[in-house]
């Protein structure tokens, strides 16, 4: 299942960042985050729950990305 949900962050490097987070999260099997439209395209793994996974994937880009934002 794919989802898209917008966000907030400063830079392109920053929302290179958040994909590599995003990817590396428990749940997720693919992220791409584009910084031109502030979106972030995440493909959830079979049978993970997206409400469950989500907080996960944004705690996961604060570590890296103290001041960014997924609206879910």
């Amino acid at each position: 299942m794919k989802k898209t949900y917008k966000i907030e962050v400063d830079c392109a490097n920053c929302a290179a960042k958040m994909e590599e987070a995003a990817k590396k999260t428990e749940g997720v099997t693919n992220a791409v985050v584009n910084f031109m439209t502030l979106k972030m395209i995440v493909e959830f793994a079979e049978g993970a729950d997206p409400k469950e996974v989500m907080p996960r994937v944004l705690k996961d880009c604060r570590k890296i990305e103290p001041d960014c934002e997924i609206y879910f």
